[in-house]
């Protein structure tokens, strides 16, 4: 699984409520596995990023025992199992490894420090834990990416529990002594030749569990809520562009504090500028006629019309630079231009009055009138010579 880009929740992937059966996530799951197929997205990477994700929401939300850990521990259940089966042939690459697999793929600081006592700082089960980091993916029109938008957004994120407070117990529930430890936040367990105490996976080391969990939220505290947050977008964003919105990620566990939210923006292709950086860039078709004789061109731009002026004899694909037409730099440093290239279009269609004027045209037009013509076929004639 990936633990290098900001993971959004199983449950919002999935687009089922923390409260779904089985068969409502299997449904939910083949509908949009059909939408976000690469087969049906050929050469669509965000699509191809999403079907992956689907799947690795599937692939816990469908197990029962995951899911139960995941509700417990969000994403943090699983990251220590991302590097168990690694290697690949036979036998051990590192010694360590004889001890990865014997236990379950732990890292060995894990392995030592549940032995001998060995390890970090440990962390009180009972006490507040961080909610999660979420992502949110927004899209954007070239116009407002470059001078900046007020944008609503709406999340669904994990909240605190409105039946329970957060507390994950049934009102008038008490806290008992966990059964499988026996209380004492821990358990033996034997791995081959060894016998080691890990954290009781029932009540996560606390040694007590609640009576009755709550029924609304499972226990964890948290139900999926709706949450409307208004984002500021400033000026200069790009396609790419990461912005946190803190303490609007999923709500803490236990009093703990909200994760935050990424906002990834995405700027939709526009029908007439390309962006370079902080640059513009935009194609202005000219009549031949035009570009031989020289004249004003009307030019767009995204603060309203401007107006260039084209030189005689101006060749095809020259580009015109307008200072500060461009995109002001997110950073505050400067503005940049507007790129304007020249398209020489040869008329398509020719009456006969006008095929004979032009005609007679050609017969007036001596060497250099075309000099780029002259030079090259002097080169090639050298050439072939």
């Amino acid at each position: 699984m990936s633990s290098s880009r900001e993971r959004r929740c199983y449950y919002e992937i999935l687009e089922v409520t923390r409260t779904a059966n089985g068969d409502e996530i299997k449904k939910s799951y083949r509908k949009l596995a059909i939408r976000y197929h690469p087969d049906k997205n050929p050469g669509d990477k965000k699509a191809e990023e999403q079907f992956k994700e689907l799947s690795e929401a599937y692939e816990i939300l469908s197990d029962s025992e995951k899911r139960v850990a995941y509700d417990r521990q969000g994403h943090a259940a699983f990251d220590r199992r991302a590097g168990a089966g690694r290697g690949g042939g036979g036998g051990f690459h590192d010694p360590a490894d004889i001890f990865r697999q014997t236990f379950g793929g732990a890292d060995l600081g894990s392995i030592f420090e549940q032995m001998f006592g060995m390890g970090g700082e440990s962390t009180d089960p009972t006490g507040p834990a961080r909610g999660s980091d979420l992502r949110y993916d927004l899209e954007l029109t070239l116009e407002q990416a470059v001078t900046g938008v007020e944008r609503e957004i709406t999340v669904t994120k994990p909240g605190v529990c409105p039946t329970c407070q957060g507390s994950g117990a049934e009102k008038g529930s008490k806290r008992i002594r966990c059964l499988q430890c026996a209380g004492h936040g821990q358990v033996l367990v034997s791995r081959g030749m060894f016998s080691l105490r890990q954290t009781c996976p029932r009540c996560e080391g606390a040694g007590e569990v609640v009576e009755k969990i709550c029924k609304t939220c499972r226990g964890d505290g948290r139900t999926d809520q709706a949450s409307t947050i208004s984002l500021r977008i400033p000026p200069g964003v790009d396609n790419g562009t990461r912005l946190r919105s803190s303490g609007n990620g999923a709500a803490g566990q236990r009093g703990g504090p909200p994760g935050d939210l990424y906002v990834v923006l995405h700027v939709s292709a526009h029908d007439i500028f390309q962006r370079e950086d902080d640059n513009l860039l935009c194609e202005i078709p000219i009549a031949f006629t035009q570009a031989a004789l020289g004249g004003e061109v009307e030019v767009p731009t995204l603060g309203g019309k401007a107006h260039i002026r084209v030189p005689a004899a101006t060749q095809h694909g020259t580009v015109f630079r307008l200072k500060g037409r461009g995109v002001k730099n997110v950073q505050g440093q400067g503005v940049g231009d507007l790129m304007v290239r020249v398209l020489v279009e040869v008329p398509t269609r020719l009456n006969a009055e006008q095929r004979k004027k032009l005609e007679e045209f050609a017969q007036l037009c001596d060497d250099d009138v075309n000099p780029q013509k002259t030079s090259f076929f002097k080169r090639a004639r050298e050439f072939f010579s």
